[in-house]
């Protein structure tokens, strides 16, 4: 078993199919296996191998599908960096997973703190020009092919996705080769890809939901995977128009955007199916969407803890306003605060167990054993379920803020912002945006005699975060409001 095989397997029975569009050029399924054998060769005459982590710090670019599928040949566990990470977060990252060999790119590589990273003995640069590290040209040529793939056991771990958690550092969500495959071929019956199809890709594939379901389900099937690095309007419009894409993927706020700017039903008159995930789709913008441009906007549930999919709303019956009910070999539940599962239509904790949950977060046996407890991934999430089982999502976490999808966690931000040495107590709470959805605001409180801009609280912010963690809105503020026993409450602070 292993996650590389289902490229192999088209590369074998039709080599010249292409895998991969991006900026003009095409890659066959041939080619991209070919090179991904060559470097899986030289990646092994350089010591890396089973269970070495090897860290892939890169945008939507080739390279990225290049290099995943290489780590997974060799049987080593390829650990997705968020391409918007600055130094700091990279830094983390890489310690704590004790990543050996990094991709990345030349415009990404002053936010490689090499010195500070005692594990990562090697950097390969996959895009522009740099000094002092390997290019990725060098490794292909040198790489020796044909190359055996490494026949993995279902448990054994094949990407580690970090996910921010309550203490405010990101958890290494550790998946297996079975998790990932399964839930891979899961996604593939519940969306039909095929190897006729097109799909988008302008979600970041350093996250679960591009890497998993749309990238791995793509392979699956044999698709085309037409690629971009980010989501610009224009470009991905007319490359859909011009490509014939047939699978579109995104999250509400895209959605939004293109029923705002009123985009011609021309230009999306080749997508055959849509899909929103990573944040609840507003039921007006569904209905909207539909009665313009034809078909549902089909929705699912899960977490980076389950690979990523648990339910998923039926091309069959789909329900506006539901993620849908449990998807193959999934069960999902709503349990009460004593992890008792309640009545239909009562809201609760969603709770779920199947073959796509996690196997552990990496080196965190406490979080994990809380995670799963009984034998269930708790989620955290609050909803409902009807009698057909289709689930409701009521509300997140409670302080988690989404913005545009991404999670944060104001303890993350909160933990960096006690850095600077004139505050002296902070709050992040998400507030809401017309287009991300939530923005991140804090109220600072500083210590005694200081002072201290907002302007300077957000550059600061600038420098050590991703940007869509820096704060937008910063409020200086005499005190928080807390409870009898000293907690910040944030819903407070939120209304005011």
């Amino acid at each position: 078993m292993n996650i590389a095989n289902h490229v192999e397997r088209i590369a074998k029975s039709a080599p010249g199919r292409v895998a991969i569009t991006f900026e003009g050029r095409h890659i066959s399924y041939g080619a991209l296996d070919l090179c991904a054998g060559a470097l899986a060769a030289e990646l092994r005459a350089r010591g890396v191998g089973r269970g070495d982590r090897v860290a892939l710090y890169l945008p939507n670019i080739p390279a990225f599908m290049l290099t995943y599928l290489a780590g997974q040949k060799v049987g080593a566990i390829v650990v997705s960096i968020n391409s918007m990470f600055k130094a700091e977060e990279v830094k983390y990252i890489v310690n704590d997973s004790g990543a050996k060999l990094m991709f990345t790119t030349a415009e990404l590589l002053p936010n490689v703190p090499r010195g500070e990273c005692p594990s990562l003995t090697t950097i390969v640069n996959c895009e522009g020009a740099a000094a002092h590290v390997i290019p990725l040209g060098e490794l292909l040529a040198a790489g020796k092919t044909p190359f055996k793939t490494e026949n993995m056991a279902p448990g054994d771990p094949a990407a580690l996705l970090y996910s921010s958690g309550t203490t405010g550092f990101p958890k290494g969500v550790t998946l297996t080769h079975n998790n990932i495959i399964t839930n891979t071929r899961a996604g593939v019956n519940c969306s039909h890809h095929s190897a006729s199809d097109k799909l988008a890709i302008f979600l970041p594939l350093f996250h679960v939901f591009a890497q998993n379901y749309i990238m791995n389900a793509g392979f699956v099937a044999g698709a085309t995977l037409v690629l971009f690095r980010r989501f610009v309007p224009d470009v991905v419009l007319d490359e859909i128009e011009r490509q014939r894409v047939t699978m579109f993927f995104g999250v509400p706020t895209i959605y939004i955007a293109l029923l705002g700017a009123n985009v011609p039903k021309e230009k999306l008159a080749s997508i055959r199916y849509y899909f929103s995930a990573a944040a609840t789709m507003p039921q007006e913008i569904s209905r909207r969407w539909t009665e313009i441009y034809g078909p549902a906007v089909h929705e699912g549930y899960g977490l980076t803890e389950c690979s990523p999919c648990a339910a998923y709303n039926h091309v069959s019956k789909h329900k506006f306003g539901s993620v849908g009910t449990a998807i193959e070999d999934f069960e999902v539940k709503i349990f009460d605060e004593a992890d008792r599962e309640l009545p239909r239509g009562q809201w609760g904790e969603i709770v779920m167990r199947g073959p796509g949950v996690m196997k552990e977060y990496w080196g965190k046996p406490a979080e994990t054993a809380q995670a799963l407890r009984n034998g269930w991934l708790h989620s955290g999430d609050i909803g409902s379920m009807d009698e057909e089982g289709y689930v409701f999502i009521v509300d997140r976490v409670k302080d988690m803020i989404n913005v545009s999808g991404f999670k944060v966690w104001p303890a993350e931000v909160e933990n960096y912002l006690y850095q600077i040495p004139q505050i002296k107590e902070v709050a992040a709470v998400g507030l809401p945006d017309p287009l991300k959805g939530e923005s991140v605001c804090a109220a600072v409180v500083l210590k005694e005699g200081m002072q201290l801009t907002p302007e300077y609280v957000i550059d600061w912010c600038k420098e050590k975060l991703a940007a869509y963690k820096t704060p937008a809105r910063v409020d200086i503020v005499k005190e928080l409001p807390k409870s009898a026993t000293g907690k910040i409450l944030k819903r407070m602070l939120r209304q005011q």
